[in-house]
């Protein structure tokens, strides 16, 4: 098989990754072309955020699709950021094919993760923001509308505090003046790590989590607050998907 895989347009946490990657594809017997046009059967990027030097894996990303070929996207893991990491094709998160029809039960215990019980306390409802350069966030509005959206649907049905958290490297601008008992807190980095946040602090006084189709709500899961997701989130199957139910989420076996 012909593969093309480029990891010139990868970030620095990528490279390692890449490079067991690529020995494992050699190994195969596989027909590599590294950083070149090959009009391959397959291509290999890294996420599909198309920012910065990873911008250029959109030309990739849209040659191959249009063509009807698969694409694999290498990306940072959600269980253990940086320790794991995902391999998905065509897609991240629940838009991806992870090829895990079959699996053992030897994985999970590596991530040593204890599940937290269900949080019934916190007082406010985070609602986590996405990167709009994200193909995650392809058709979707502009973030301030979403934000926007999520805030007057929740107010059909709660009062309950509620904190705007946008994306760590996507500011936006959002008047929260506009509404009652809503704030905005902007992720703190932990400069110790590679793109660690506080997120386990914030999570510490939340009553649920709103968020699209990131990784964030996986942690919320783990920690025991219950999520409301769409269906492109991997916590689709144990989250909530409509706020008429934000008064007494569903909390389902995890």
């Amino acid at each position: 098989m012909k593969i093309e895989i480029w990891p010139k347009f990868g970030p620095l946490n990528s490279h390692k990754i890449f490079d067991c990657f690529i020995q494992s594809l050699r190994d195969n017997g596989e027909q590599l072309f590294v950083n070149q046009s090959a009009d391959a059967d397959v291509a290999v990027i890294w996420s599909v955020l198309w920012q910065g030097r990873m911008r250029n894996y959109q030309r990739i990303w849209q040659q191959y699709r249009s063509l009807g070929k698969p694409v694999v996207v290498l990306e940072v893991g959600g269980l253990r950021r940086n320790e794991s990491f995902k391999i998905g094709i065509n897609g991240v998160n629940a838009k991806a094919d992870f090829a895990n029809e079959t699996f053992d039960d030897k994985r999970w215990p590596l991530f040593k993760h204890t599940l937290k019980p269900w949080k019934d306390t916190g007082n406010k409802i985070i609602i986590l923001g996405q990167h709009h350069t994200s193909e995650q966030w392809a058709g979707m509005p502009a973030m301030s509308e979403w934000f926007e959206n999520q805030i007057t649907e929740i107010r059909k049905y709660t009062d309950r505090h509620i904190e705007l958290r946008p994306h760590p490297r996507n500011s936006i601008g959002f008047n929260v003046k506009k509404f009652k008992n809503v704030s905005i807190r902007y992720p703190v980095m932990d400069r110790t790590t590679i793109d660690d946040t506080d997120f386990k602090n914030v999570l510490q006084d939340a009553y649920a989590v709103v968020n699209y189709s990131s990784n964030p709500a996986m942690e919320a899961v783990i920690n025991g607050v219950p999520v409301f997701v769409s269906q492109d989130s991997l916590c689709h199957e144990v989250g909530n998907i409509t706020f008429e139910n934000i008064n007494n989420p569903m909390k389902p076996d995890r």
